[in-house]
């Protein structure tokens, strides 16, 4: 099967209100109160996989006063969250509903439970109505519906189902994933030049978006305040304001924002907002600094979403590897690269750059912490794109580094895949032990 552009941008960005775990969480909650018709709830009993339950424990949720919580969120999502409206499922939730879900949750009607042998996205719910029983499940994706059943009675003719549901059981993006993994670096590129007046519009719209969050992260200092703190550094002139401050700047305060829960949607990448931020806004910045126009800056914007699902279909959806650093990082660096002139040589040095530099950063959860580590990817992506405009390039004889960039790339795949399964166990345990002390 052979896709195009435009359905890379279909399947991998999307636009998506707060933090995708939780968000995906309430998504599955709302899709399986849909079918009870509006009838009262009684309970709600959800079942995550290991990276879900870690990505979603910590992490605000938008239309909040800061509330965090799997339970939370599928509370929400169940009472008042629209399942149509996909990873943007909790826009329509107002301080009343959040009160109600908040005394949903006092009454103990919500139970998470957490499926420590499940590799991949899995979220499974079940809502107890007075004399039905509705479950959903989502798996492989964020907002991937493939089962809807009521009264142990499959409902096949949802809209809410994914097309796979409906097809081979296989997700679109699982076949894009496949049909990725082939492509050269060379061909990745060359897909740039497929990009229309169409494809155009929405990769400005998703600047859009993810600006609106820096904008409100920078003004209002939200979360850990990162962008906010960066910023008055320069301005104090502690620091020197550059490319590589200005891209650190732009994308940390959009995740000070995004993490802190505030209620605007980011245009995601991969299944992740903070892919999407990371993947973006460093490219925005670094315009600023050369001569460039429109068209090329949204190619460059194109180029650095197709790096990003390109590693993403290596590494996983989710791992113990922080994919806003190797993933977005390395699409970010791409497209910067490509904004300064560079041609496929220097792309494929500056993705290789960043590898040697940012592969042994994990993730432990989404939370405001996370600004933090976008700083380090946004501008190691202009560092690394900077060094292979300079002839510096990492060789394959240095550690995971490969002899060329996809092979780099593969190894990225392995090391999240393969070499990281227990260290994303410890993180897990790490966590759990902490929520359970009390901390």
């Amino acid at each position: 099967m052979v896709f195009t552009v435009k359905d890379i941008l279909r399947l991998e960005v999307a636009p998506a209100l707060g933090c995708t775990e939780p968000v995906a969480i309430a998504l599955g909650a709302a899709a399986a109160a849909s079918l009870l018709q509006g009838q009262q709830i009684e309970s709600i009993e959800i079942w995550v996989d290991p990276n879900i339950y870690k990505n979603g424990v910590a992490v605000s949720i938008p239309g909040t006063p800061g509330l965090s919580g799997l339970d939370t969120a599928g509370a929400l999502g169940a009472l008042a969250g629209d399942p149509g409206l996909k990873l943007e499922v909790l826009e329509p939730i107002d301080d009343e509903d959040v009160a109600r879900a908040q005394a949903f949750l006092q009454e103990n009607r919500v139970k998470v439970n957490l499926i420590s042998d499940r590799k991949g996205i899995l979220i499974r719910t079940i809502i107890q109505s007075k004399d039905d029983t509705a479950e959903s499940v989502i798996q492989d994706l964020h907002d991937n519906i493939v089962s809807l059943t009521l009264n142990d009675s499959e409902v096949s003719d949802s809209p809410l189902l994914s097309a796979g549901a409906k097809d081979d059981g296989k997700s679109d993006v699982s076949k894009l994933e496949n049909w990725l993994q082939k492509l050269s670096l060379s061909e990745l590129l060359n897909l740039t030049e497929d990009l229309d007046s169409e494809d155009m519009e929405f990769l400005e719209q998703g600047v859009r978006f993810n600006l609106k969050l820096a904008e409100y992260g920078l003004k209002h200092g939200c979360g850990l305040g990162i962008g906010k703190t960066l910023d008055r550094l320069a301005r104090q002139r502690f620091i020197q304001r550059d490319m590589i401050l200005a891209a650190r700047i732009l994308t940390s305060a959009a995740s000070d924002a995004r993490m802190a829960g505030v209620k605007l949607p980011a245009m995601s990448s991969a299944g992740s907002g903070n892919h999407g931020l990371t993947a973006t806004l460093p490219i925005w910045a670094v315009k600023d600094f050369v001569d460039c126009d429109d068209t090329t800056i949204l190619e460059a914007v194109g180029l650095s979403h197709i790096l990003t699902a390109y590693i993403k279909a290596h590494t996983g959806r989710l791992s113990a590897v922080c994919g806003c650093s190797v993933a977005a990082g390395a699409g970010a660096s791409a497209g910067i690269t490509y904004l300064l002139g560079g041609d496929v040589q220097h792309i494929a040095g500056a993705i290789i750059n960043l590898a040697q530099d940012l592969a042994g950063v994990i993730c432990d959860g989404a939370k405001a912490g996370c600004s933090l580590k976008l700083a380090t990817a946004a501008g190691t992506a202009v560092q690394a794109a900077l060094f292979s405009l300079q002839g510096v390039q990492v060789q394959p004889t240095d550690g995971i580094i490969g002899i060329s960039p996809e092979k780099t790339m593969q190894n990225l795949g392995t090391l999240s895949t393969q070499g990281m399964i227990e260290t994303d166990r410890t993180i897990l345990q790490i966590m759990l032990e902490k929520q359970f002390s009390g901390v």
